[in-house]
């Protein structure tokens, strides 16, 4: 199964299952590093201060899920975290709850003669991610979005 679809497998099945245990999905990353296979899985929860405890709960629901489910078909390392300082934000729903954040984000094609964006989410309506860049209002559809984090 190819990477990006290992990742919306991953977000379909298992994000159900962690809201279950009172997680919240927060992203997904299928990759290579140091020659091992990751499948590495960040999730919050109301009032954060995710612990040690609540990762090995995930992990422990994740491993046997995954071990049923057995579609990525390879050798994997699970992983998983806190969102931690830099925050990714990825679905609408994020990009409303840290209005007024300093973000960085990275788009997949070029938007105003750029792909990368770093300053205060003001908004997100209607599809649209509202930056302040510089003094600058920037508006970058959700559908182009590559990466987006909040930044300490």
């Amino acid at each position: 199964m190819a990477q990006d679809a290992i990742i919306r497998h991953v977000w379909a099945a298992f994000e159900p299952e962690l809201a279950d245990l009172g997680y919240e999905l927060v992203e997904v990353e299928f990759g290579v590093e140091a020659g091992s296979r990751i499948l590495r899985i960040y999730i919050d929860k109301d009032g954060g201060g995710i612990t040690l405890k609540d990762c090995t709960a995930a992990s422990n629901l994740l491993s046997m899920l995954l071990d049923a489910d057995d579609r990525i078909g390879e050798e994997y390392l699970l992983e998983v975290s806190s969102p931690g300082i830099d925050r990714p934000l990825r679905k609408p729903a994020d990009f409303l709850r840290f209005r007024g954040s300093p973000v960085r984000v990275e788009m997949h094609a070029t938007t105003g003669g750029r792909r990368r964006f770093r300053g205060r989410l003001e908004d997100f309506q209607d599809g649209l991610i509202v930056l302040e860049c510089d003094g600058e209002r920037v508006e970058l559809h959700i559908e182009n979005l590559k990466k987006a984090n909040v930044v300490a």
